[in-house]
């Protein structure tokens, strides 16, 4: 008979929020993977409890969830374990449990502490709808992207950041979602626990000398964002310019402008084979209406340089195929 995977909660800093039931799981399963088993040794230390552990953290978590699901399917019980918090937020466990819904295993949650629930209602800001994002990626045109996508809420947004890099994580809020009212919470249930509230703008100054792990909840709620910017009252230009702030490739921009818009061009306009144009576009008088285009060279002086070329160029010349 195939074994059960727990998912046990563990404090988030202060050890009296560990429950009864999570204690009484960790004494009973038969193995304990951890994130970090020299940190949740002394969780279990602490705790009087003595079970064996397995190191089970994001960067082997595709390979021993492997192992652990064949533990799991030759009887043994499994508890899945986090530095802090609740497994498979922001931390090890989302694979092992999709893994065991393939092979029909049980996966049950023992309850308990959670950073970003914690967070999120000291805040001040609604609870009502909120979306959880997680670390912002490192990567620029990703971190972009996400951006673009968290202005675009109507809700409350939660976010985690590191300490060294919680400035830069505020700056690029302020600069690509506005200053908004949020929450910045830190060192939840520990000694030094502290909520700052306020503009992201104030934020910024507030919290200099970041310490410990934080939490940043954004109220999205009344925020205007990109649904509703009247860009009727922009112009082409405003327009363009507004998503390539956020980072946007050109393509993406037309998909964001009219996310219908395509390029038509007459049969009629197409080259013949070996040309070294494809095809010929149509009037650029649309061009000029938008953009305030002014050619540099007139037409007199293009056909003057051109004529000019071609005279010094004639033995490049093939007369029996269209090209040179």
């Amino acid at each position: 008979m195939a074994g059960k995977i727990y998912l046990v909660a563990t404090p988030i800093g202060n050890l009296n929020d560990m429950t009864f039931r999570a204690i009484d799981t960790l004494k009973n399963v038969d193995l304990i993977a951890a994130e970090d088993t020299r940190q949740t040794l002394k969780l279990l230390n602490y705790f009087e409890i003595s079970k064996p552990m397995i190191s089970y953290h994001r960067h082997n978590e595709d390979v021993k969830s492997e192992g652990l699901i064949e533990k799991v399917l030759a009887g043994k019980n499994i508890a899945i374990v986090t530095d802090a918090g609740t497994p498979g937020i922001s931390d090890p466990g989302e694979e092992i449990v999709k893994e065991a819904i393939k092979n029909n295993i049980e996966v049950i949650p023992i309850p308990g502490a959670c950073a970003l629930i914690n967070s999120l209602i000291v805040s001040g800001i609604s609870t009502t709808e909120f979306s959880f994002y997680g670390f912002l990626p490192l990567n620029k045109k990703n971190r972009k992207e996400k951006l673009l996508q968290i202005m675009k809420e109507q809700k409350t947004v939660i976010l985690y950041e590191a300490p060294h890099k919680l400035q830069k994580a505020l700056e690029d809020i302020l600069e690509n979602v506005g200053d908004v009212q949020g929450c910045l919470v830190r060192e939840l249930t520990k000694i030094h626990e502290q909520k700052i509230y306020g503009k992201i703008s104030e934020l910024i100054t507030l919290s200099k000398e970041p310490k410990g792990e934080y939490v940043i909840i954004l109220d999205l709620n009344k925020t205007e964002n990109a649904d509703e910017v009247d860009f009727s009252k922009m112009s082409l230009e405003e327009h363009y310019n507004f998503y390539e702030k956020l980072g946007l490739d050109k393509k993406e921009i037309i998909k964001q402008i009219n996310p219908s818009a395509r390029i038509i061009c007459d049969t009629e306009r197409l080259r013949p084979d070996m040309s070294e144009v494809n095809r010929l576009l149509g009037s650029n008088k649309k061009l000029i209406e938008l953009t305030g285009w002014k050619p540099v060279y007139t037409l007199e002086r293009g056909l003057h340089d051109t004529i000019k070329w071609i005279e010094n160029n004639m033995s490049s010349y093939k007369t029996d195929i269209y090209n040179i």
